[in-house]
């Protein structure tokens, strides 16, 4: 069994992790119903928080049946990071989560995200002052360092957990490769054979197959896999992992059925939640994965991509339910 605070996990879970504009209450939904173990929002900006920015505390929302869930927030200025997990906590999550990885141009230029891997002093002393000032427990999603050079994991690991960190995932590329070349999970497995280290270590970065999640397990000995770009489109990608580990054979490929049936609930839900025009739009990096590898499919995918009511894009996965209903999948 696998604890995030007094959180019980069964052995090895899968994370669903935090992907801006993926990882939604839809979505989450979705991949819970399908396996995921616990379940990330979309990160979301302490100082978009303390204004009350309707983009940021839209992200707050989470449905009853995708706990346990963790809220993430992301910031480099301690007022504002408090402040926001007064507010985060108000909201009801299991846990709330500090992004300390996030390469993307934007956040670390605001000494956010990884940015702050150039300030290791500064990221233990905000996660110390966070998990002082909730009863909630605070994980934190990092990477291995900002280059090659400042590769110093296990060191960072061992005073994030010395403060209060309740468990830790980490993406095993430097913020200088952003997501280019292959992930490297050598230096998370030292994290979790530092004999001093407690807490849960979960992997994260290039799990694309069961395969892929069994050598995080087996050959790295980590507590479990936060599962990022492989579940978009495809949320049955948890109970693939679990019915690999118990029977060592891939499960059958989901039917046209239920991609279909997926991708209208998912579409559904997105309506109900963000309104006509938030929910077609951001609904649509999906439907590419739903029907990956499809011969013929093209000219639905593109139908589905450019049409901009969700009435057109029902009646085209109608179509496509008709058209390919007796698809074999590989």
């Amino acid at each position: 069994m696998v604890k995030i605070g007094d959180i019980e996990l069964p052995d090895f879970p899968l994370l669903l992790a935090p992907m801006e504009d993926v990882s939604d209450p839809p979505f989450r939904a979705l991949c819970k119903e399908e396996g995921a173990d616990v379940v990330y929002t979309e990160f979301i900006s302490s100082e978009g928080l303390i204004r009350d920015a309707a983009k940021s505390t839209m992200k707050l929302d989470i449905y009853e049946k995708e706990r346990p869930v963790g809220i993430q927030i992301f910031g480099a200025v301690l007022e504002s990071m408090l402040r926001s997990v007064e507010i985060v906590e108000a909201s009801g999550p299991d846990i709330i989560d500090i992004n300390f990885g996030c390469p993307v141009k934007k956040v670390v230029s605001k000494g956010a995200g990884a940015g702050i891997l150039k300030d290791i002093d500064l990221m233990v002393s905000l996660t110390e002052a966070m998990v002082k000032h909730t009863k909630l427990p605070v994980t934190v999603k990092t990477r291995l360092g900002w280059d090659e050079d400042s590769i110093k994991i296990v060191e960072v690991a061992e005073r994030l957990q010395d403060v209060g960190c309740a468990a830790i995932s980490i993406h095993g590329r430097t913020r200088a490769q952003l997501y280019k070349g292959n992930a490297n999970w050598a230096p998370i497995a030292e994290v979790k054979n530092n004999q001093r280290m407690h807490i849960p270590v979960f992997g994260n970065g290039d799990v694309t197959t069961p395969e892929d999640a069994m050598r995080m397990r087996d050959e790295y000995g980590l507590d479990g896999c936060m599962i990022g770009r492989a579940a978009i489109g495809n949320p049955w990608f948890f109970n693939q992992v679990k019915h690999f580990f118990n029977t060592g054979e891939h499960m059958k490929l989901p039917t046209m059925e239920q991609r279909v049936s997926a991708a209208r609930r998912h579409l559904q839900m997105s309506l109900d939640w963000k309104g006509e025009k938030l929910g077609v739009f951001e609904t649509r990096r999906h439907y590419t994965n739903y029907f990956k590898g499809i011969r013929d499919f093209k000219d639905y995918r593109i139908k589905m991509v450019t049409t901009d009511d969700s009435a057109g894009v029902f009646d085209v996965l109608d179509e496509v339910a008709l058209k390919f209903k007796d698809y074999q999948f590989d």
